[in-house]
């Protein structure tokens, strides 16, 4: 079982309101999405595309409710453009980040990403990084997580489907070229990229530091690989789930966590249709599930 001491929870407001399909949850509102997520017992929350920019605007509304954000999206554009463009974006989100109380930054380089083309099937065309590009990448992260360590911020990695770093051999790759650059575990994406989620958490859980619990539809996956699927398609057809709804085996990962007394976040994330997949009733089915598996 997990410790209540070094563990929070939290939940991603993607099942609320898409960031790269707008008009998934288009109808709810910012303050629906965070009362939701405290109603269902959650304490943290990653920044969606309706959140306040103004980071003091925004801590207000959460404080009201009792929750903090633990993280943010960056993405990284180190193989399509300049190397200062990323760097500039950056330190502007850092700053941001910083000023909520956030302790990391989960990064994903976006340069070549198939992952926003809707008629590109994600399982056949994702970019391959050559040699230079890696250099770029893992240059560049290296970079990045100096920056975030002068605001006493972690930087971390999520790998992610439909783009460079997506497969076990690829998140190798990162691991081994980097040194100050830690993970971002998603079981959802592990599992879709057709990796051993228990696996790769077993041979980083050292570099862990931050979670996306997420389960897959077995039904639907099978779909993306026969129908040739993009990954937005996907995500409209359901592919993703909470945890305690797919085909995912949580009690290795659980048990993993315990075993090492992991102190950090476990964030729920689950883009769906809200028009499909309620998100406040799913909220509280995956609150309950961890609650029961878990002990937190």
């Amino acid at each position: 079982m997990l410790s209540r001491e070094n563990v929070k929870l939290g939940i991603a407001p993607i099942a609320w309101t898409n960031d790269d399909m707008p008009d998934l949850g288009a109808e709810n509102t910012f303050e629906q999405c965070i009362s939701e997520m405290a109603l269902a017992g959650y304490t943290g929350t990653e920044v969606g595309n309706k959140y306040p920019n103004d980071a003091a605007i925004l801590k207000k509304h959460l404080d009201l409710r009792g929750l903090s954000v633990c993280n943010a999206w960056f993405s990284t554009y180190f193989t399509s453009k300049p190397q200062n463009e990323t760097i500039k974006d950056f330190i502007r989100h850092r700053d941001f980040l910083h000023a909520l109380g956030a302790k990391v930054i989960g990064a994903s380089e976006q340069g070549n990403s198939i992952q926003g083309q809707i008629n590109t099937p994600v399982l056949l065309n994702k970019p391959v990084f050559t040699k230079e590009q890696w250099g770029k990448v893992a240059g560049g992260l290296e970079k990045l997580a100096g920056l975030a360590g002068e605001k006493g911020i972690r930087l971390c990695y999520h790998h992610h489907m439909g783009t460079g770093i997506e497969n076990m051999a690829e998140i190798d790759e990162l691991m081994d070229r980097t040194k100050n650059v830690f993970l971002l575990y998603d079981t959802g994406h592990a599992v879709f990229a057709g990796i051993d989620h228990v696996k790769l958490l077993e041979k980083y859980i050292s570099r862990t530091i931050h979670i996306h619990l997420k389960d897959i539809r077995k039904d639907v996956l099978a779909r993306v690989r026969t129908e040739k699927m993009s990954f937005l398609n996907a995500v409209r057809e359901g592919v993703f789930t909470v945890p305690g709804d797919g085909m995912i085996d949580f009690s290795s990962v659980f048990k993993i966590l315990g075993d090492i007394s992991y102190k950090g976040w476990l964030v729920v994330e689950a883009e769906q249709d809200p028009a499909k997949a309620n998100p406040f009733e799913y909220a509280l089915l995956a609150r309950r599930f961890i609650r029961e598996n878990a002990g937190i």
